[in-house]
């Protein structure tokens, strides 16, 4: 059977070199970093070149950087932390975050009191920038927003630059869920003004369980684990070596060749939406994921005229011809829970008709893309 990895923003394929340079680190560097002989000397040293590779890409300082196990525990710790340590009173974000902010909003909300208040969106999904001033300007509170760069979803991407210089004009902190777009896009942290960002290994490339928070030098948040001294202070326990270096050739990779791969996606993603759209000609697409300009270059989130039985068996019917595909998030694939991001833009009538997001990366080719086509025009004419 054909198999069709089209799930992308869920989790990527790990590249050849970085499984490569994982397993020379599992044999040969199995030194605890903290120790003061030389195997932990050698794993300390790749560690703090790791954070260097990241600083030098991102224009930060490698004690900016703390290594996580991914995007969620980046997440939770910069919005705990934020409330716990800095005074922050009200938490500002919006109705379409991945549920690593949105459930970490909500739990603040209860356990500090803390107001939690949601930015307007337009049709689309993209958050009303007079909104959040107003917001911002509402009262003298202490307020953290947390607004995604690029939602997993629909792939808008907000003006962060315009974002971030609101929150600096209005005295406010300002956190990003980077995930899907780190490795993807190129990064300068001190243009966006960004106090906090998140990103996941496993989304460009590397391997799964480790990332990386970028946490602005003298911000004054404090460690959300404690134990050790590892991450100078800020995180404890024993990293886990073997990942970050294969983190590191990941984003290396990543940004050597960002152009190029950039690119060809951008090609594929351009492909796929000229072919479903003569294939089945009232196809939609949600959100900005259609729009080769305001929408990331790495998914489409199409919604088809299928009626409501054909809807329950589509992600199966696809699944059995070996294509692999998401109706929302990787959090809501194999659940029977809707999207809340699809819910938040679309009317009732059209969350009805099945939504699937399809994900790209360097390893597709537009065979693989005719092929998915030609699944979903037949089973829309049986």
């Amino acid at each position: 059977m054909k198999k069709v990895y089209l799930d992308s923003a869920a989790t990527t394929q790990v590249r050849p070199e970085v499984i490569s340079k994982m397993q020379d680190a599992l044999a040969n560097c199995y030194g605890n970093p903290s120790s003061s002989h030389g195997f932990g000397r050698t794993a300390k040293t790749a560690i703090e070149k790791t954070r260097k590779t990241i600083a030098k890409y991102l224009n930060a300082h490698p004690a900016e950087i703390i290594f996580t196990s991914g995007g969620t525990e980046a997440d939770n710790m910069i919005l705990r932390c934020s409330v716990r340590d800095l005074g922050v009173k009200t938490l500002i974000t919006s109705k379409i975050e991945h549920h690593a902010v949105l459930h970490t909003a909500e739990a603040l909300a209860q356990e500090y009191g803390i107001e939690l208040l949601f930015v307007d969106l337009d049709g689309s999904g993209n958050p009303d920038l007079a909104h959040l001033e107003s917001l911002l300007k509402r009262d003298g509170s202490k307020k953290l927003v947390s607004l995604m760069h690029v939602n997993n979803e629909i792939g808008n991407i907000i003006n962060i630059e315009a974002v971030g210089k609101l929150c600096l004009e209005n005295d406010a902190l300002f956190h990003s869920d980077t995930v899907q777009s780190i490795g993807h896009f190129p990064w300068d942290v001190q243009k966006s003004n960004a106090h906090f960002l998140t990103a996941a290994a496993h989304k460009f490339h590397g391997p799964k369980g480790v990332g990386f928070a970028y946490i602005k030098r003298n911000v004054g948040l404090k460690p959300l684990i404690f134990g050790g001294s590892q991450e100078r202070g800020f995180r404890a326990g024993t990293e886990p070596f073997h990942n970050i270096v294969g983190l590191e050739e990941a984003f290396k990779a990543a940004y050597d060749h960002l152009d190029e791969e950039m690119n060809y996606v951008m090609e594929l993603k351009r492909y796929f939406i000229e072919k479903i759209s003569k294939a089945i000609p009232d196809v939609a697409f949600n959100g900005l994921s259609g729009d080769m300009e305001g929408g990331t270059y790495t998914l489409v989130n199409v919604r088809l005229p299928f009626d409501s039985q054909k809807a329950l068996m589509l992600l199966f019917h696809l699944d059995l011809k070996g294509i692999a595909c998401s109706k929302g998030s990787a959090c809501q694939s194999g659940s029977d829970i809707g999207s809340h991001v699809l819910e938040e833009i679309l009317s009732p009538e059209d969350m009805e008709k099945p939504s699937l997001r399809f994900s790209f990366s360097k390893y597709n080719t537009k065979e693989e893309l005719d092929y998915v086509v030609e699944v979903l025009q037949e089973f829309g004419s049986n």
